[in-house]
Formats: structure tokens, C-alpha cells, sequence
């Protein structure tokens, strides 16, 4: 400071790295990344901590080929749990894989295959609860038996419907603006 009790230049130069990561941290110009959940906490659908044996690929276009979920290592018959609270929504087979959906609050639906279920539709699960068996047979898989979870944010009145990377999740990021 001058004898006015002014910041001089050189001081304000210091200051400004430190404005910014104050401002990232409050949130201020910064903006969440599709991949983070605005609400409630998730966690890994199976225990303890799963290798991922394939990361999420989403295509440039939804009809395009790509990978909508992550591969899980496990074993035939591990424990399949909710990853988030919410409301299982199918419970069943999809093209002769046994799947299980549950839509959280948000607007966020997960999905688990091939799992054999252990809950119905309709009802209301926390997260950590068992809803299933883990089914051997996943395709292109390496370990015993995978996995596959997918998760996608649902349509609204503003947006539509969009897949997503689980694993964000489970470790919301934070992407800065560039300052300009």
C-alpha cells in the first residue's frame, strides 16, 4: 500500500490470482460440467472400489456408435448396489440382458446390466441398497464378469435427452472459463 492507502500496481498484480482462485471456488465464472449431479451424493455400484475395464466414449451424434457407460470388473453373483438414491423405474430384460433403471432426483437415470434383480419397479431404494446380482456374459469384457452402467441426464422442458460419463457422478469437476 502507498501512504494514501492505495493498492500500488505491482501489489494489485499479485492480488489477481488470488481474486480468480476465490472466484472459482465461490463458483463465479465457472460452470459444471454435464458430467456432475446437482443433487445427492452417489457412490460405486459395486464394493469394494471396481477397476474400470472401459471408459465412457460418447459419440459425436447419438446414432453413432460409441460407448454409453463404463465397464465394471466384478465377479458372477458380486452384489450390485444403487449408486444414488431414487426410484427403480425397469426391472427386467432388454435384447436377453437382464437390466435395472433407477431414476434420481435431478433428472438423472442410471442403468446396471447384466444384472439379475433383487427389487421391482416402483420401489424406492437409498443408495448403497443391494438391488441385484452380478451376471457373467457382458460383452468384451476381460474380467469374470462386468458391469456395464450407464447413466444419462432425462429430457425437460429446456433440454434433452443426453448420456453421460457415471464416473462424474462420483467426482463432480469444475471447468473455468477462460478469462477474457
Amino acid at each position: 500500500m502507498n501512504r494514501l492507502g492505495r493498492v500500488s500496481w505491482p501489489h494489485r498484480r499479485r492480488l489477481i490470482p488470488i481474486v480468480l482462485a476465490v472466484i472459482a471456488l465461490l463458483g463465479l465464472g465457472a460452470e459444471q460440467s454435464v458430467s456432475a449431479a446437482p443433487h445427492g451424493e452417489f457412490s460405486w455400484p459395486m464394493q469394494p472400489r471396481p477397476t474400470v475395464e472401459r471408459q465412457f466414449d460418447k459419440p459425436a451424434q447419438d446414432w453413432l456408435p460409441g460407448h454409453r457407460g463404463v465397464d465394471l470388473a466384478g465377479v458372477p453373483g458380486q452384489a450390485v448396489l444403487a449408486a444414488g438414491d431414487g426410484i427403480v423405474v425397469f426391472a427386467g430384460t432388454v435384447a436377453g440382458k437382464p437390466v435395472v433403471s433407477i431414476d434420481h432426483p435431478g433428472g438423472f437415470r442410471t442403468t446396471y446390466e447384466p444384472v439379475q434383480a433383487e427389487v421391482s419397479v416402483g420401489l424406492r431404494v437409498g443408495r448403497g441398497t443391494r438391488i441385484g446380482t452380478l451376471v457373467a456374459g457382458h460383452e468384451g469384457c476381460a474380467a469374470a464378469a462386468c458391469l456395464h452402467w450407464g447413466a444419462r441426464r432425462e429430457a425437460s422442458g429446456h433440454s434433452r435427452r443426453e448420456y453421460m460419463d457415471p464416473l462424474g457422478l462420483l467426482h463432480p469437476t469444475l471447468r473455468l472459463k477462460p478469462v477474457t
